[in-house]
């Protein structure tokens, strides 16, 4: 994502309460009014829409720097949260008062240039995620998410890889044991271990 200007980074910890929040805490749910702008210091926050049924599909993710575009939308069109943020860590959080927010989008021409830029890098990512959920066959874009951290042994649910790519858990561990039953990889407790990275990459780069 865009990386904010330090002056500017500056200027909002002089303005910011900084709070400290435990894992697994809800900063913000669907429905909910936005008071806040929120600059993330450390830790990572899921942000997730959920259906009537109970179904989550994770929208982004936001990292130590950024900003949640939710958020800022929020409080640019004086509407509720579509969604809900979760953190997936313990974090750190800067959060500036509407009022101060509202300066800073009036005074600030790199903040605003910061705040635009971030909001149409995720607005493309969202599209591809659309793209990737209504098109892309689930076992193409579950080899992928195996894949993505590099490392053969990973501690996931199958509820979190639903979540993950807008699936139900059933589909997911249905999916799981074929790769399982192929040879590809092996389940366990809340974990599972990759046995042949090479046949999920070869499926992930199918078109």
């Amino acid at each position: 994502m865009s990386q904010l200007d330090s002056t500017i980074a500056n200027d909002i910890s002089k303005l910011a309460r900084t709070v400290e929040v435990p894992a697994g805490t809800r900063l913000f749910a669907h429905g909910a009014d936005c008071a806040h702008f929120v600059r993330l210091r450390s830790g990572q926050v899921r942000v997730q829409t959920v259906s009537p049924q109970g179904r989550e599909i994770v929208l982004y993710r936001v990292h130590p720097g950024e900003s949640c575009i939710m958020t800022n939308a929020c409080l640019m069109s004086r509407r509720p949260y579509a969604a809900e943020g979760v953190t997936e860590t313990a974090c750190t959080l800067e959060m500036l008062a509407q009022p101060d927010f509202d300066r800073l989008m009036q005074e600030s021409a790199a903040f605003r240039q910061w705040l635009f830029a971030s909001c149409g890098e995720r607005l493309v990512e969202l599209m591809l995620l659309f793209e990737n959920v209504a098109f892309q066959r689930i076992d193409i874009r579950l080899a992928a998410r195996l894949l993505e951290s590099g490392e053969h042994s990973l501690a996931l649910t199958h509820q979190q890889l639903a979540s993950d790519l807008g699936s139900s858990r059933e589909v997911i561990s249905r999916q799981l044991k074929e790769f399982e039953r192929r040879g590809w990889l092996r389940l366990g407790r809340a974990s599972l271990e990759l046995l042949d990275p090479q046949a999920l990459r070869a499926l992930a780069a199918t078109v």
